[in-house]
């Protein structure tokens, strides 16, 4: 960094003021040559990640538009925004610690639909529907007849009493 009155080099700046900001971090400078004070911004630089369409477009992941198709599913249903939320940033989270600057859609629409089948089965069938593009109910109906098994293994997993451990 220089200072951009004098052009004196890093070593001539100081430090007076650091406050978070809503987006980063803002500092105060004042360079010791020219005692002219300026303000710098500091920002953590995302990785721009581009989402792989059905048809081969790429457009920029929007967190927006993820929470957007998860309120939709979750519409007129007992769901908190907390765990619409909670179930985006670990999506987001989990696609960015990919480190890949491309992900396709797909893997998107599976990530939503294995959180919206944790949250409410409503809103799991509704996502799908559309995600998956079913053509005829019957379609449909072996997506809730999966759901319906895979919901009654799990509750029999939770019914099962725990074996005990052997010491050694």
């Amino acid at each position: 960094m220089k200072c951009p009155y004098c052009g004196s080099p890093s070593n001539f700046i100081r430090v007076i003021d650091t406050r978070e900001v809503t987006d980063g971090i803002r500092r105060r400078r004042e360079c010791e040559k020219c005692k002219q004070r300026f303000t710098t911004y500091e920002r953590v630089a995302s990785m721009s990640l581009l989402v792989v369409k059905r048809d081969g477009r790429r457009e920029e992941f929007d967190r927006e538009k993820l929470v957007k198709s998860m309120r939709t599913a979750c519409s007129k249903r007992a769901v908190s925004s907390a765990a619409i939320e909670a179930a985006a940033q670990d999506i987001e989270s989990k696609l960015y610690a990919m480190n890949k600057s491309e992900v396709d859609g797909q893997l998107i629409g599976e990530m939503v639909m294995d959180h919206l089948r944790d949250i409410d089965d409503v809103a799991y069938v509704r996502f799908a529907s559309v995600y998956r593009r079913f053509q005829d109910v019957g379609l449909m109906a072996d997506e809730i007849k999966h759901l319906m098994a895979r919901k009654q293994r799990e509750q029999e997993l939770k019914n099962q009493i725990p074996l005990p451990m052997e010491a050694d």
